[in-house]
């Protein structure tokens, strides 16, 4: 086999994988931007319903911010929640006394998880082929809950 044909296969070689690679790779960055729930869309479990809600990702260089605020009204007050997971790709963070967060990429899906007094919770974000963005959120003792955001 001459040089110049060997040459010319690992050539083709090489640009099939990076084909492949681009065709199945995964750009995280399409999830970066702020997301808004869609109320009617979601499935609250037992817990009170989400009446507004945004989710902000930010994934840059390795290191993944999710950002969420969600409000809802219960026993005539109305309710803030915020809170914020900053680190590398998979780090575990301490973010409060008995509190750390792992976030993380598993493929496509971004995958948050905490763990609080020994109880573990689960967030799973992943883009829908309609454009929105499901999150599935698993804690101990509690009915799944499904959360579906549209991008702002």
């Amino acid at each position: 086999m001459s040089i110049r044909f060997a040459s010319l296969i690992a050539g083709m070689f090489l640009a099939a994988c990076l084909l492949t690679a681009s065709v199945f790779g995964h750009d995280h960055k399409v999830m970066n931007g702020t997301w808004s729930l869609i109320p009617e869309k979601c499935d609250f479990g037992s817990q009170p319903p989400i009446e507004h809600g945004t989710v902000t990702i930010d994934e840059r260089q390795g290191n993944i911010t999710v950002s969420r605020n969600f409000s809802y009204e219960g026993d005539n007050q109305l309710v803030f929640y915020r809170d914020s997971t900053d680190g590398a790709n998979n780090a575990k963070i301490h973010s409060a006394e008995g509190v750390t967060s792992r976030t993380g990429w598993d493929h496509d899906q971004l995958r948050v998880t905490t763990r609080r007094n020994g109880e573990t919770t689960v967030e799973t974000y992943s883009l829908n082929a309609d454009g929105t963005m499901t999150v599935n959120v698993t804690r101990p003792g509690g009915q799944p809950i499904l959360l579906v955001f549209e991008r702002r």
